[in-house]
């Protein structure tokens, strides 16, 4: 597929642009009574209210033409049959594969059926969180396990962990799940200080076992168990691995049965379904594991089944596309009014910016769109007494993704509605703004005097007009989390399809790990740094300086 500006729908758009250019949503509204309940979607236990979007019914209907004329039937059906859609990589993309072993029998790839490799390293995990909870599996002194410390980083530390948060209302009693990623050693030296090397167990999650950040974490975590107590023969009732290199895994001092496998058809920011998500199922248990996965593939099934007109992440993908570039949008906001989906915003910003941050075509062309969104975003309430200013009254326009439950995990008095109104509110506040006119009245009312309302009014005015979807759901559990982040995963396959992109790669993280494995061998070694530039040369000088 060459540019999507060369295609019909793509043009159309453009044109309609200037035609919505002078329409508010409120008009929208008052002209079809039945605009909220028409711009309403429901799947996978999740509601999709999108009435408050700058869209009509012809906005969806050429948003609808340009996903068809950009290929995603065919994208989609390529994606679940396992071809090889990651093509600079020459690879399939099976994250799907992960949740539907339960559902389905077989997906035959490269003549092999990965379902049987997913449902024997489910297995695998079953027996090894049975054995922690169950008290079978004991530390080198005989004592209980009392904490796991998962290290990795990127996809291997980041979905897991917000997984892991997200679902604390779940977890299993007895064992604590801590998170290490940071090559700063502040991070690994403040998990250490938690916990007793005797009840600890830490699962090491590294493709090739040799990712500089995790492999420094790992060897540190086992320097700090042989330092205390601990013996090279204890390290295999302490350390696991989730590793498609064995070998480098049992040399580090790890039992086979405890190594589970990677494969090359999950990409790391798609790989928390897979045995990366160990420490989700020691947190929260197997049970709540295979909820997960089955409320992802509800939405798998959705995505690949629906019409597209009611299709919930083609539907968002669109949207996001006409703001982006039709709206001159860099970013988009999500805010989940939830606890402990705080952390959320982060894994999509990996999830959306690693895949779709591109500037090449599938055909090797360089693009002639923006592509990918600046993804950011923060808890709700609390990002209301911070950022939402530059939402209503900012110069930018940022589309914004409202989350929110029906019903909390831990009601008192009030507080769930009193959280439930700030959604709404902030949500219908970025839709109607204030006039000048009603900034007037309001500075009137309160007894402001002509002058004060001349100097003070224009400060009030809230332009409104801008966009937000809102995702309900009756509560947050397993099953609405697993299709949530599913949703968010198939959205930006859909944006990445229609700008003929690859989603699936990451050249660009893996110059910045080439090049930092050659800064940090000039860093402690006397190389010759003439060839570098002379920022570079100055900063190496620096840090060697201060270490001498």
């Amino acid at each position: 597929m060459g540019s999507p500006t060369e295609l019909t729908a793509w043009q159309k758009l453009t044109e309609h642009k200037q035609e919505m250019a002078s329409v508010n949503m409120k008009s929208l509204f008052a002209a079809d009574p039945k605009r909220a309940e028409k711009y309403t979607t429901q799947a996978a236990g999740w509601t999709l209210d999108y009435a408050k979007n700058r869209a009509n019914e012809k906005t969806l209907g050429l948003l609808t033409d340009l996903v068809k004329e950009a290929g995603l039937e065919k994208a989609i059906k390529g994606m679940f049959s396992g071809a090889h859609i990651n093509n600079t990589e020459d690879r399939s993309v099976l994250h799907i594969a992960l949740r539907a072993s339960q559902a389905q029998d077989s997906l035959m790839v490269d003549g092999v059926n990965v379902l049987e490799e997913v449902r024997s390293t489910l297995k695998q995990m079953e027996k090894f969180v049975a054995q922690l909870h169950s008290g079978e599996w004991k530390g080198y002194t005989g004592k209980l396990i009392t904490d796991v410390i998962s290290i990795g980083i990127g996809g291997s530390y980041l979905g897991p962990k917000v997984v892991a948060e997200a679902l604390t209302p779940y977890e299993k009693d007895g064992i604590k799940v801590h998170f290490v990623a940071n090559i700063d050693g502040s991070d690994i030296t403040g998990k250490l200080k938690l916990v007793n090397p005797e009840t600890t167990v830490f699962v090491i999650s590294s493709k090739t076992f040799g990712t500089l950040e995790t492999l420094s974490n790992a060897n540190a975590a086992r320097d700090w168990f042989l330092s205390n107590g601990g013996s090279q023969s204890d390290v295999s009732k302490h350390f696991a691995a989730v590793s498609s290199n064995v070998k480098k895994a049992v040399d580090f001092g790890m039992a086979k049965e405890n190594i589970f496998p990677m494969w090359d058809w999950v990409g790391g920011r798609y790989s928390l379904w897979s045995a990366i998500g160990l420490p989700v199922a020691i947190a929260v248990g197997m049970d709540n594991f295979y909820e997960l996965l089955d409320g992802a593939h509800q939405m798998d099934e959705h995505f690949r089944t629906a019409p597209f007109e009611e299709n919930l992440p083609v539907i968002m993908g669109a949207l996001g596309v006409w703001y982006i570039n039709f709206h001159n949008a860099q970013t988009h906001a999500l805010i989940p009014y939830d606890h402990y989906l705080r952390a959320m915003p982060a894994h999509i910003q990996q999830l959306d910016m690693e895949s779709n941050g591109k500037s090449t075509l599938l055909n090797g062309d360089g693009v002639e769109t923006d592509t990918g969104p600046i993804i950011w975003g923060g808890a709700g309430t609390n990002g209301q007494h911070a950022y939402h200013q530059l939402l209503h009254q900012g110069t930018r326009l940022v589309p914004v993704d409202f989350i929110v439950p029906l019903a909390p995990h831990n009601p008192i008095g009030e507080h769930h509605a009193q959280l439930f109104a700030n959604c709404l509110s902030q949500s219908q506040a970025l839709m109607v703004g204030k006039t000048l006119e009603q900034a007037q009245q309001e500075l009137r009312d309160s007894g402001s005097t002509d002058d004060q309302i001349a100097a003070i009014a224009p400060h009030k005015v809230i332009p409104g007009n801008r966009p937000s979807n809102t995702l309900l759901t009756d509560k947050m559990t397993p099953a609405t989390i697993g299709a949530l982040i599913a949703l968010y995963e198939h959205r930006t396959f859909v944006q990445g399809t229609i700008w003929g992109i690859n989603s699936f790669d990451q050249w660009g993280v893996e110059l910045g790990k080439v090049l930092g494995t050659d800064i940090y061998n000039r860093l402690v070694s006397d190389s010759d740094n003439s060839a570098l530039d002379a920022s570079t040369q100055a900063l190496i000088k620096a840090f060697k300086k201060a270490q001498s």
